[in-house]
């Protein structure tokens, strides 16, 4: 039959064409899941809980695509490129330790009986306890930073500056100015910050300290290539130290809100002043933390002088995420065993594993008056909604759990029996345990627990006592929230 002149010949009809390459998705797919599987493995070698390891295991072979990531940030358990770090310049590090150590001998003390569970902080942090320190606290914000620009005034040498927050505002600014004048002046200036916790912190800023003179660098913890997706691991140690004589360290960041002028209103934290042998101990963790940042040692002060009007033994403690073990929750738990009578403690995350929930409630079964002050409004809802979780079952054993309610209670303040205080950097939550590099001071003595103590009186006036049982009678939405937060516990 004759083709008609008016069709023609018919074109052939293409195929439909895919938005993607069939083989390229094969090999994406069969690279997803053979890097969930190798994820995998290398969670169960080294997992830190059965729950969590489980949890990761399952989420890494099912979803490899979603998990992957995720266990790239969160699923480290240890900062391996800060302990690659710290081997690399043990030599120059240890010598310096070891001739602090030597320089130190007088003030190494052998602790009395009744503070005999306190001797094995000494392994832990690899620091002794010494005499001849004076601890003085600071409860007052802006009598905090009057305090460090005085002793930045004053200082002829070195001026040694770190903290996870700086904001360039006004508090900001009038930090810098005083560092600016001392940096002019030939003073040494360094100044360390966390690159999350200030990822804000403007160029301006850092330019106007290095043009003065002064060194200014970030605690960057994606450092290296092994370590390019660890943000989930932060610097949360804030000190100041001048001319090796005189240490701050505390919970105060550098910004305006902790001075009252933020969403949170007022502003309840709390700094120590540190003189003596223990200023040293600060200033090795500082090194430590500079070394990994700058790749240098300093020739600083490292001789020790006695306090002139005070003999308190104290033992610095840094921890973090590099150490061989997980020492601040360990710390805490020699804390909470150790009381006899008294345990009181100030935190504004109260988030933890079974380890240290036990030991609270051991506390509480010995008799031990247990207080913990907590704040009613928090600045992170998740870690607060959490936190819920444990008070039913602290409560019903004699906890008293408190509510501050004249601001926002941000202190790290314990006081164990009538003469041990702990004070610094570390939260009761599972970030400080495990996740952040923190610092504190343990001082044994009963003129500071007394000052203490008169701290945790005036601020139980500004509280209301959680009753027992009081998450059983929350609205039901309340007490889905709170189970829900609690999921997230190990990175809160």
């Amino acid at each position: 039959m004759p083709v008609s002149p008016s069709l023609g010949p018919r074109e052939p009809v293409p195929s439909p064409r895919l938005p993607f390459d069939l083989p390229f998705l094969g090999l994406v797919v069969v690279a997803a899941h053979t890097l969930g599987a190798a994820y995998a493995w290398n969670a169960v070698m080294h997992g830190r809980t059965p729950q969590g390891t489980l949890a990761w295991v399952f989420s890494l072979v099912a979803l490899p695509y979603l998990a992957v990531p995720l266990y790239l940030v969160f699923g480290r358990r240890r900062y391996r490129g800060y302990e690659n770090a710290r081997r690399e310049g043990y030599g120059a590090i240890s010598d310096v330790a070891q001739n602090l150590h030597d320089a130190a001998g007088e003030f190494i003390a052998e602790l009395p009986e009744q503070f005999e569970p306190y001797e094995v902080l000494e392994s832990l942090v690899s620091m002794p306890f010494t005499n001849g320190n004076s601890c003085r606290l600071l409860i007052d914000v802006q009598t905090t930073f009057d305090a460090i620009f005085e002793a930045i005034a004053h200082a002829e040498r070195y001026v040694l500056v770190q903290f996870f927050i700086v904001r360039d505002d006004a508090i900001g600014r009038a930090l810098l100015a005083r560092l600016v004048e001392r940096a002019r002046a030939g003073v040494e200036v360094c100044f360390l910050y966390d690159e999350i916790g200030s990822r804000q912190l403007t160029r301006s800023f850092r330019r106007t300290l290095r043009r003065a003179g002064g060194k200014i660098r970030p605690f960057s913890t994606t450092r290296g290539p092994d370590n390019r997706f660890q943000i989930n691991f932060r610097n949360h140690r804030k000190l100041v130290i001048a001319d090796g004589e005189v240490a701050f360290l505390g919970g105060i960041n550098v910004g305006d809100e902790y001075l009252g002028r933020g969403e949170m209103g007022a502003w309840r934290d709390t700094f120590a002043r540190l003189e003596g042998p223990a200023v040293q101990g600060v200033q090795l963790a500082f090194l430590e933390d500079w070394h990994w940042a700058t790749d240098e040692v300093p020739a600083w002060n490292w001789q020790p002088r006695a306090a002139a009007d005070q003999n308190q033994l104290a033992l610095v403690l840094p921890t973090g995420p590099a150490d061989q073990l997980e020492s601040a929750s360990l710390a805490f738990v020699t804390l909470f065993l150790a009381a006899r009578e008294r345990l009181w403690i100030s935190t504004p995350y109260f988030v933890f594993d079974n380890q240290i929930i036990g030991a609270l409630e051991l506390a509480a079964l010995r008799g031990v008056d247990v207080r913990v002050i907590v704040p009613q409004r928090s600045d992170y809802r998740v870690a607060w909604l959490a936190g819920w979780t444990n008070y039913d079952d602290l409560t019903r054993l004699g906890v008293r759990i408190y509510e501050y309610e004249a601001g926002f209670m941000h202190q790290k303040l314990i006081l164990v029996d009538d003469d041990v205080v702990l004070v610094g950097t570390k939260n009761l939550d599972n970030r400080s345990l495990r996740l952040n590099f923190e610092i504190s001071v343990l001082v044994l003595d009963r003129g500071l627990g007394s000052e203490a103590a008169a701290v945790f009186e005036r601020d139980l006036l500004d509280c209301v006592e959680v009753a027992e049982g009081a998450l059983a009678r929350r609205p039901l939405y309340f007490r889905f929230a709170t189970r829900a937060a609690k999921l997230f516990a190990p990175i809160l």
